[in-house]
């Protein structure tokens, strides 16, 4: 979809969640994106004519029908960014100029920013291990219990931990961890002809209708 029908969608669902950061927006779209069109087929990549990835498509398409009501989103506040910019090694001249912040601190510096997609950069060696920390806001307005679902192609292990976990009410939040281990077979494919592969983490709300999905996506640093 083009920034303009992205704003658009954003700014209605600001309109009905008037407490909502730009971050819970952004996590509302992508985590209720969908990844099949309207025959139920995969998204086409329209230059190879063949079935396009998150590196294509990213997220999916969104539904706005889905996103005003997420259930779960992946929430950021100021601070979680200025400790991403740290973990970059940002200076504090470079800091101040894009928070407009004269006082902040480094110390807790971190290049995992609590985004609502995962992506694992593989090197030249044939197996690679990333684990990911992610926390979780409950928009919904019940107690609730979500169960982890994984969908990961051959050559990518990943395990959720905890795989379960109930919020006790509307805000209340939650931390896990994701841990992601590649194999390319490096010795047999070339980096040249492994564009990246992909699965997805998926939260299924028991016994209630949220469900909040992420891609996992590998790829050779350039």
């Amino acid at each position: 979809m083009s920034c303009p029908h992205a704003a658009g969608i954003a700014t209605l669902l600001k309109a009905a969640h008037r407490d909502w950061s730009s971050a819970a927006i952004r996590s509302a779209m992508m985590t209720t994106a969908e990844v099949f069109d309207n025959e139920n087929g995969r998204i086409i990549d329209m230059t190879t004519g063949v079935a396009g990835t998150p590196l294509d498509f990213g997220a999916g398409h969104i539904n706005p029908n889905k996103a005003i009501d997420p259930g779960l989103v992946y929430d950021i506040e100021i601070q979680d960014y200025i400790n991403y910019l740290c973990g970059l090694n940002y200076t504090s001249k470079q800091i101040r100029t894009i928070t407009g912040m004269r006082q902040f601190n480094c110390d807790s510096a971190t290049l995992d920013l609590n985004y609502p997609s995962f992506i694992i950069l593989l090197n030249n060696t044939n197996t690679t291990g990333t684990t990911f920390q992610r926390e979780l806001t409950n928009v919904a307005e019940v107690i609730s219990v979500y169960r982890a679902v994984v969908r990961a192609p051959s050559g990518m292990k990943a395990v959720v931990q905890p795989a379960t976990i109930t919020f006790a009410g509307k805000y209340s939040k939650a931390k896990f961890q994701l841990t992601v281990e590649i194999d390319v077979g490096v010795g047999s494919i070339p980096e040249s002809d492994y564009f990246g592969n992909y699965g997805f983490l998926s939260w299924y709300e028991v016994n209630g209708k949220h469900q909040v999905t992420s891609p996992i996506v590998s790829a050779f640093a350039p």
